[in-house]
């Protein structure tokens, strides 16, 4: 994606609201959330099954004196600190790793834990039985998805040879662990599967949302380097190339003063180019305010100009873009009428209707008229400075010429867009 492209898509994102989980990348919105959600309910769920196991682990137990206590502590210290960190959000990986590691090495510590206790009893498990598909659900919350399915196969497996260890291979205990075993895998491999399919789908979704933020952020870009394009175009066309030819066609004092005034307009819009300074705020101003600026410009390029004025009670303000764009392309058709048709004729009317709330500025004049069709496609006085920048703030134009005369009739009327 092209830097445009990339600025236009930080920008829609920073304007969606955020919680702390959704601030640091737009691609990741929806999968960070189901995070969230299994910690949630990994949370309440391994407090419910190691409640039932640390229940079991106040009964008689099948370790030797000595090594009880320091197993109980050394797997349900890391267990209550996985249920805390998954409840608040906050370090669950780290805590659901450090359970699923104790858990392991507690399992391979059971065999000489149990070597000199009492015999173990084959319809009952031992406590560290209700806390292996606790394992295997801090692994899904901690480890990437090869590493979930060894802890799923892993730890089940290594409970039974453990429990088989203690019972010394008896054979009552094969059935019964290999049960045992055989649920614990089952129900792990269901957990597994389960994190891994909502994983996958919230990974598509926001794939889905990153291309279609993309696509949206390169058109987005496309039409801003293109209204950039028209924009520069009318610019160069208004302030420089204007300028130029007033210049050339000077012959008379009161066109030399237009020719300097134009110079001087082209300097400061050049100078202000980076700062939209055709654009201008966004704040709705009077329709008569539209009058007043054709006067004012009118008069800095040295053309006299009274601006016919007929606004409505009722007509609607008009926004600062829309009164600009209008503006310079009123005063684009008085340039024209001066340099082609020696300002014969010349009038500006403003005319402001309250229903529909409209606002039309129409320029006439006397001269002998020209051939639309004919004009060359580098010349943007007409395309780029009349009709393209009234059509960018979703207005109107309209040319009538002729040999009676030449008349540029501007339109906006107030929607929805604005």
């Amino acid at each position: 994606m092209s830097d445009t492209g990339r600025s236009v898509l930080d920008e829609a994102w920073g304007r969606i609201p955020h919680t702390r989980e959704t601030t640091e990348e737009p691609g990741s919105f929806t999968q960070t959330r189901i995070e969230r959600v299994i910690t949630l309910l990994v949370g309440p769920g391994c407090l419910v099954l190691g409640a039932q196991a640390f229940v079991a682990a106040f009964g008689p137990g099948d370790e030797t004196p000595g090594w009880h206590l320091p197993l109980v502590v050394g797997v349900f210290l890391p267990l209550i600190a996985m249920v805390v960190a998954c409840t608040i959000g906050r370090f669950a990986r780290l805590f659901s790793g450090i359970f699923a590691v104790a858990f392991v090495v507690a399992l391979a510590l059971w065999p000489a834990a149990t070597v000199d206790g009492s015999a173990p009893s084959v319809t009952e498990n031992p406590w560290i039985f209700f806390l292996i598909n606790v394992a295997t659900v801090a692994a899904v919350v901690a480890f990437p998805l090869p590493l979930q399915v060894v802890w799923t196969i892993a730890v089940p497996l290594l409970f039974g040879l453990a429990r088989l260890v203690q019972a010394d291979f008896a054979p009552d205990f094969l059935l019964p662990v290999l049960l045992d075993v055989s649920f614990a895998c089952i129900l792990g491999s269901v957990l597994v599967t389960l994190g891994w399919m909502y994983r996958s789908v919230a990974g598509n979704v926001d794939e889905t949302r990153s291309r279609a933020v993309s696509s949206y952020a390169s058109a987005a870009a496309a039409e801003a380097t293109e209204r950039e394009r028209v924009a520069v175009a009318a610019l160069m066309h208004d302030s420089v190339l204007g300028a130029l030819l007033a210049a050339e066609r000077a012959t008379t004092p009161r066109e030399r003063t237009l020719a300097v005034s134009m110079a001087r307009e082209a300097l400061m819009r050049l100078a202000n180019a980076e700062k939209d300074a055709l654009e201008g705020s966004d704040e709705p101003v009077d329709a008569a305010r539209l009058a007043d600026d054709i006067e004012e410009a009118a008069h800095e390029f040295g053309v006299d100009l009274t601006v016919t004025r007929r606004v409505q009670f009722g007509t609607p303000r008009v926004p600062g873009r829309v009164a600009r764009a209008l503006v310079l392309a009123a005063m684009q058709a008085v340039a024209n009428a001066v340099q082609h048709a020696e300002a014969r004729g010349l009038s500006v009317e403003l005319n402001g209707y309250a229903d529909p709330g409209s606002v039309a500025v129409r320029v006439r004049d006397a001269g002998g008229g020209f051939d639309l069709s004919a004009i060359p496609e580098d010349r943007l006085g007409i395309r780029g400075s009349i009709i393209a920048r009234v059509t960018a703030v979703g207005g109107r134009s309209d040319i009538d010429t002729g040999p009676a005369g030449t008349t540029v009739l501007l339109e906006w009327e107030s929607g929805d867009r604005w």
